[in-house]
């Protein structure tokens, strides 16, 4: 049977620039308790965590392959192999921050934003407009609401822990119900 993330991975024979046994770029498809998610590694780090049913998930495969250089491979990876046990460890405790290598590609405005994702703490949330002036961009909270859409590290860069000024819960490319369930999975577990 096809995995519904088949048609998102170009299989192609054998890069012969291919180090210690895996693809340079490759796509893996992982199974979490929240749904079917696609990951995407070179050996500079983590590009790519995303869920498969996402609406945007087209257009960030595209620019992927475009800021990494070229197209992916279905295969294994030595940081792809890391990121599974993380997010089990993630979902299953005791794990409450990722050390897998990231591959951070964007504007510098964009890498402020999610740097600035990954210092919200465990357990807590942040409003868009807090994280704005925290990363030095003060008013600039639409900004900050759009770099966090380009977030292409769902998970591992926490775009979830980022709320509405007023608390509630807005845009979230898995979905609003996945950012209920990952703020309560970490509220749980406090």
């Amino acid at each position: 049977m096809q995995s519904a993330l088949e048609p998102h991975i170009a299989v192609r024979r054998r890069n012969p620039g291919t180090k210690g046994g895996h693809h340079s770029r490759c796509l893996r498809p992982l199974e979490t308790p929240l749904g079917a998610m696609l990951a995407g590694a070179s050996d500079e780090g983590l590009g790519l965590l995303a869920f498969a049913d996402q609406p945007n998930l087209e257009s960030l495969l595209a620019r992927l392959a475009r800021d990494m250089g070229g197209g992916f491979e279905r295969g294994d990876h030595p940081i792809l192999d890391q990121l599974q046990i993380e997010l089990e460890e993630y979902f299953n405790g005791p794990r409450k921050a990722f050390e897998v290598p990231l591959q951070l590609r964007g504007s510098d405005f964009q890498r402020a934003v999610w740097h600035g994702l990954a210092e919200i703490p465990w357990g807590q949330t942040e409003s868009y407009g807090a994280l704005a002036a925290r990363v030095g961009f003060p008013g600039a909270s639409r900004a900050v609401g759009s770099a966090n859409g380009d977030n292409r590290l769902a998970i591992v860069l926490p775009c979830h822990r980022v709320l509405r000024a007023d608390g509630g819960l807005s845009g979230y490319a898995g979905g609003v119900w996945r950012k209920r369930r990952l703020l309560e999975l970490e509220q749980d577990r406090a």
